[in-house]
């Protein structure tokens, strides 16, 4: 075996189709957000404006949280020292889980190093506490769901994107006192769409299963304390596990999931993925929760975004722009190429000092390629008109389709 040779068969193979993924070195700076310093491969520096990131209300920058950030880290120092069983729980850690199971009125939450890992270790962790247990997963699910759940290595089921009908189906199809559990998102973050979610729970009650959200696209954003859609909907006491992230619209690092006592009790226990890992550094838990309870009490930064999301989403329909409009914050805008999103990509960056990444395969399927943009509070008038002549000029200059307008 040419073990080289196989490498660049497989890196080539991604070139071929128009999914190798470049990264863009960028510097942020304290208070300039969203705009950075691109630090390009010739050695050069050159301005851009971030329209592609998670920090979807610029907490990151936020006073409040760096002022948490450097007290903690003055005090305790870098990192915890050890997992969360052995020296790594800290006043910092437990303080955060306190603020967030009070953002989602649960009982307890319980912090991972991400939401993917909260993901990946609550959902194979399942399996184990409930044998015999069966999952039904929304066919659009993150894959860190998808990769929980088999590692969970317990019977499937499959139900297509927000088609309550179908789950109806395959929740008829299991034994009424055989354990189920039901996984969705609250917002699928490629297309901005949202899930049923009371519709699911109903099922959820009719069928004796549990429920497990992912909101981590919508906590911070939604709600009147910013707890997610759940909150929104006045549907979180109704929700058996509910995963976040702390590090978009909280803008730090981590995830978590909120739950009752008793279920955290159980996952901090059995879960692998929580149980051998080094916890988060005590500063991040600090800023976090910083940023958590800030956002419990001021909404101005959610409207505010929401107001800039509606504003982008309107100008680029107005020009036949083929722009998802599902309600939320999320701005997709489909190209359809592999190739040509790439090129869209590197042509706003290089000639407009606008940088968002494309969006192939396989976080999308294939042919639904698309530029996904995230405005958030700090993106203003000057860099809204930016934007929408830059992809005026693109979509016209790439020979694209436009939508056809009447009225």
């Amino acid at each position: 075996m040419d073990y080289s040779a196989k490498i660049d068969e497989s890196l080539q193979n991604l070139h071929d189709e128009g999914r190798y993924r470049t990264f863009i070195d960028i510097e942020r700076r304290k208070g300039a957000f969203p705009h950075a310093i691109w630090r390009r491969p010739d050695g050069t520096d050159k301005p851009i404006t971030v329209w592609c990131g998670n920090d979807y209300l610029g907490m990151g920058q936020h006073p409040h949280v760096l002022e948490a950030m450097h007290d903690a880290l003055n005090a305790t120092g870098a990192g915890s020292g050890g997992t969360r069983n052995i020296s790594g729980t800290t006043v910092y850690h437990k303080n955060l889980e306190s603020e967030l199971a009070d953002l989602h009125q649960k009982e307890a939450a319980l912090v991972f190093t991400s939401a993917y890992i909260a993901n990946d270790a609550t959902l194979s962790t399942l399996p184990i506490l409930f044998p015999g247990l069966t999952i039904l997963s929304d066919a659009l699910n993150h894959a860190s769901m998808i990769q929980g759940i088999r590692h969970g290595n317990c019977p499937k089921k499959i139900w297509r994107h927000n088609d309550t009908d179908h789950l109806r189906e395959l929740l008829e199809s299991i034994d009424i006192d055989a354990p189920k559990l039901i996984a969705f998102e609250s917002i699928y973050s490629m297309d901005g769409d949202f899930g049923p979610i009371e519709k699911i729970l109903d099922l959820a009650d009719e069928f004796n299963a549990l429920t497990y959200i992912d909101e981590v696209h919508a906590v911070g954003m939604y709600g009147a304390h910013g707890a997610g859609v759940c909150e929104r909907d006045g549907l979180m006491d109704r929700v058996d596990i509910i995963n976040g992230t702390l590090g978009k619209a909280f803008g730090v690092h981590g995830g978590y999931i909120a739950t009752s006592a008793k279920m955290a009790d159980a996952i901090r226990s059995y879960a692998p993925g929580f149980i051998f890992t080094t916890s988060l550094p005590p500063a991040v838990a600090a800023g976090a929760a910083a940023s958590v309870k800030h956002l419990k009490t001021d909404p101005h930064l959610r409207e505010l975004q929401q107001k800039h999301a509606r504003i982008l989403k309107d100008r680029l329909i107005a020009l036949g722009m083929p722009v998802d409009d599902h309600g939320s914050h999320i701005v997709p805008v489909h190209v359809g190429d592999p190739v040509k999103c790439k090129m869209l990509s590197d042509l706003l960056l290089e000639n407009y000092g606008i940088y968002v990444q494309p969006i192939n395969y396989p976080t999308v399927p294939r042919g639904t390629e698309r530029l996904r943009f995230t405005p958030s509070p700090v993106h203003g008038p000057k860099e809204l008109d930016a934007l929408v002549n830059a992809l005026d000029d693109l979509w016209s200059q790439c020979a694209l389709n436009r939508a056809e307008l009447t009225g």
